[in-house]
């Protein structure tokens, strides 16, 4: 069962939070971030990618993570974040495209992840581990929230929405470029924080939809202190999430560009995909969507990709296979075994440089774009995997292939601040 907490958080006044409020650390490199940050000298990104701001040094260097904590402090020091004063729960309310999200804000515990009720479907690099491990410790902060999901029974999301009305207005509201509305309301009656431990305590799992490493390093910090024979202290036990109902969450396609296609041609790249798959010209495509619907009868019983080659698009489809478990009957899986591995040799599809990806809300006239222009040769556009798939695999210990899911909401970092000092 799970067990959630209360906490302080650190947030940003009201008028500041346009201001503070970034994008993770992870979707941004060091010269993107450090643009951002000329722009904008308060953005959180000072935080989050010290990096930015100190191209000379290292990336790794202890002076990076110590500047982490210097732009932390600055921000309390000048009044831009201040710290509640008695502990709380917060709602995380993102409106974006037509669709609203809302997830609670919470800690969670470090034996939870350990004992696998917290569950995951990815697997994490080392180095990424060890980069958000050191600036947690650095910063002495969780500042960047776990995504996490639960299967929700029993009206627990209609008692969490219900909160919003009890704690209006939010204590932070911030638009974004891409006209999203990120909310943040903060529960503080006790008798409701409490019935919210309670509920949840009957929840057997939760499971993680983005922040792979971001919850390890959180064990892995807690790990450290606990073996040079410290008492870590609860709150270091603790990480911060936003969790939300499984089914009020979206995730798109991830695809898959190649920047060369091997040995063939693109007459023989088409004629050897037909050994494996159905091919057909799909005809025109609508730029401005996410995703390219099927055209096949019965799309739930076949694997169904877009390919874009030579200014075409082409269905490619080929039967699910009866019995295949849920990994085994991924697109992304097909995919890899059959065409990546076997027609152009990649088997690595984390390293080889030959593969990219491009996620989440990105209109299909990017990849276009990217193939039309020659940076590339082909494209896949994968159709999104149910969450329910997700769930079964890693009810099942099983590791989706990299860049398998595209969640949203995609949240801010910044606006709820978990520290530990």
């Amino acid at each position: 069962m799970v067990k959630i907490y209360r906490f302080s958080g650190v947030r940003p006044v009201p008028e500041a939070a346009p201001k503070i409020a970034a994008v993770p650390y992870d979707v941004v490199t060091a010269e993107e971030a450090r643009a951002i940050i000329g722009k904008n000298p308060k953005s959180f990104l000072r935080v989050s990618r010290p990096d930015a701001e100190l191209p000379d040094t290292p990336p790794h260097d202890d002076h990076v993570y110590q500047r982490a904590r210097e732009m932390f402090v600055s921000l309390e020091d000048m009044g831009l974040l201040k710290k509640d004063t008695t502990p709380g729960m917060y709602l995380y309310r993102v409106q974006q495209d037509g669709d609203t999200f809302l997830g609670l804000c919470c800690c969670l515990d470090v034996d939870d992840y350990r004992n696998n009720h917290i569950r995951r479907h990815e697997l994490t690099r080392y180095d990424k581990e060890e980069d958000r491990t050191r600036h947690i410790e650095a910063v002495r902060a969780h500042n960047g929230p776990v995504v996490l999901l639960y299967r929700d029974e029993e009206g627990l999301f209609s008692f969490i929405e219900s909160q919003v009305a009890h704690n209006n207005p939010p204590v932070a509201e911030v638009h974004t470029e891409q006209d999203a509305i990120h909310q943040i309301f903060r529960i503080a009656n006790p008798e409701v924080l409490t019935v919210l431990e309670q509920r949840f305590a009957s929840v057997p799992s939760l499971y993680i939809a983005d922040g792979h490493h971001r919850a390890k390093a959180s064990v892995n910090l807690a790990d450290r202190i606990i073996t040079s024979g410290r008492k870590p202290g609860d709150e270091v036990c603790r990480f911060m999430g936003v969790i939300f109902a499984h089914d009020r969450v979206k995730i798109h396609g991830y695809s898959r560009l190649l920047s060369d296609l091997g040995m063939h041609t693109p007459e023989s790249f088409l004629k050897k995909l037909e050994d494996c798959f159905t091919v057909k010209p799909y005809g025109n495509v609508d730029g401005r969507g996410y995703n390219i619907p099927p055209t096949i009868a019965d799309p739930g019983q076949y694997h169904v990709v877009h390919l874009y080659l030579a200014g075409t698009w082409y269905e490619c489809t080929r039967p699910r296979a009866p019995g295949a478990t849920p990994l085994e009957a991924l697109d992304v899986a097909v995919l890899q075994k059959y065409v990546l591995e076997d027609m152009l040799g990649i088997t690595d599809p984390r390293g080889d440089a030959r593969l990219q990806y491009l996620g989440g809300a990105r209109p299909v006239a990017d990849l276009e774009r990217l193939v039309d222009d020659g940076t590339y040769q082909l494209a896949f556009a994968m159709q999104p995997v149910r969450v329910e798939t997700v769930l079964s695999i890693a009810d099942a210990g099983g590791i989706m292939p990299p860049k398998s899911t595209w969640f949203e909401p995609k949240l801010l970092s910044g606006l709820v601040i978990h520290s530990f000092d």
